[in-house]
């Protein structure tokens, strides 16, 4: 154990967080998104939903400020009556920790399935809301 990192954070996860550079990108998926069959590398963490995952995460993980943009999530299918309302709260988790993040950017579905297979890790979570899949682009600590 260590001092200030949150426990939801696992010893794989952490270390995947810090072997990644700037501009790979990290994918949190919700417990219907095709983890096992995208992944470069999986993560589980299961029982966990994203939002938590999103808050330990970002103290640690910087955003592209380079990108156009850094965070990117899964559109509604057209069609499909789903209101996606935790988009709202990773909106304001991910204000909290860069106040002058980038609107989120939204994806196709299989463009967002494109990319996921090209991301440096994909995090298996057991996420129950829909369209609750993120893509988190790496950025860099800047001295200071």
């Amino acid at each position: 154990m260590l001092k200030g990192i949150p426990s939801l954070l696992s010893p794989e996860l952490f270390k995947i967080m810090l072997e990644m550079g700037h501009g790979d990108e990290l994918v949190l998926a919700d417990g219907n998104f095709p983890a096992a069959s995208h992944a470069q590398r999986l993560v589980r963490c299961d029982g966990h939903g994203i939002p938590e995952l999103l808050d330990a995460i970002l103290t640690f993980y910087p955003l592209d400020r380079y990108a156009e943009r850094s965070v990117a999530l899964m559109a509604v299918v057209p069609g499909d009556p789903v209101k996606p309302v935790i988009w709202e709260t990773f909106r304001t988790t991910i204000r909290k920790h860069d106040p002058d993040a980038q609107e989120l950017e939204l994806l196709e579905r299989f463009a967002f399935y494109e990319r996921a297979r090209k991301a440096y890790a994909i995090v298996a979570t057991g996420e129950s809301a829909q369209y609750a899949n993120v893509i988190l682009k790496k950025g860099v600590i800047v001295p200071g």
